[in-house]
């Protein structure tokens, strides 16, 4: 078999807007990898089957190999082993970027490649999310969230993750829901406008705590965290995992050790591009 990491994400942004006509909201979101990470291994069969083991919940892996496949025409099967790390449904990205590393394998063993932008188009209508994983480095996502561009970052930080003891995570439609019940949508230019201007001052990693906060929902724990210093705290997608950004790695230490018994916490580090 041959592997690959499927890193974790993080949003250091999330701004929501209205629903689109496709049905999908409109956002401007700020994407990072976290060295939290998936192993995923796959070999090509011959009988035509995509098998998926280790993770008994997955659907995307599966329904990106079949994707492909069909894309191509290869006729090819697929066994995929996946072994878990990143906690599920919690706003971290893990099934999307387990597609796109199951993807960029299977597309690698083909006898004919499919191009760069003919993956992005698969993995899009897969999850906004995948195609994300497709590419390094951090990334301004807009429009339904498969819109992609580059951006140049500083990430001299260290992150803690936090996932609250007990908590779960509603489904994606629900959070959404409840954003648009509230009217969450208004206002959506003029703080686009703050995370754009933001973006552009951004010249040191303390400069990411101007960022506006996630729209869709927030924890309690994003303060606890900024007082155990943190200099920006938030919740990553549409929760309930919560991170903090530190200077320091021995104060994200500290902090984690504070947060005993509120939860499960990883010390992590922002995954540069290459």
């Amino acid at each position: 078999m041959t592997g690959a990491q499927a890193f974790a994400k993080i949003n250091l942004a999330l701004v929501v807007g209205p629903l689109r006509a496709d049905g999908k909201h409109e956002v401007v979101s700020v994407l990072q990898r976290i060295d939290l990470h998936d192993d995923v291994e796959l070999e090509q069969t011959s009988d035509g089957d995509v098998v998926v083991e280790g993770f008994p919940e997955d659907t995307l892996v599966h329904q990106a190999l079949q994707s492909l496949t069909e894309a191509s025409a290869s006729g090819s099967g697929w066994r995929a082993r996946i072994e878990k790390r990143i906690p599920v449904a919690a706003g971290l990205g893990g099934g999307s970027s387990d597609a796109a590393a199951a993807l960029l394998l299977a597309n690698a063993m083909l006898s004919k490649p499919r191009a760069s932008g003919e993956l992005h188009e698969l993995a899009a209508r897969i999850g906004a999310d995948v195609p994300f994983f497709l590419r390094d480095g951090p990334q301004l996502a807009t429009g339904d969230g498969s819109d992609l561009s580059p951006l140049d970052l500083p990430l001299d930080f260290a992150v803690l993750l936090a996932l609250p003891e007990g908590e779960t995570k509603e489904s994606t439609a629900a959070v959404y829901g409840r954003f648009d019940e509230r009217g969450g949508a208004a206002g959506f230019e003029a703080r686009r406008a703050a995370l754009l201007e933001a973006l552009e001052a951004v010249e040191r990693s303390r400069d990411l705590a101007a960022l506006p906060q996630n729209d869709l929902t927030s924890s309690p724990l994003s303060d606890e965290l900024e007082r155990l210093g943190a200099f920006r705290a938030d919740v990553s997608g549409a929760g309930p995992a919560v991170y903090g950004l530190f200077e320091r790695e021995g104060d994200a230490e500290r902090a984690a050790q504070e947060l005993r018994g509120a939860g499960r916490t990883w010390l992590t580090r922002p995954v540069p591009g290459r």
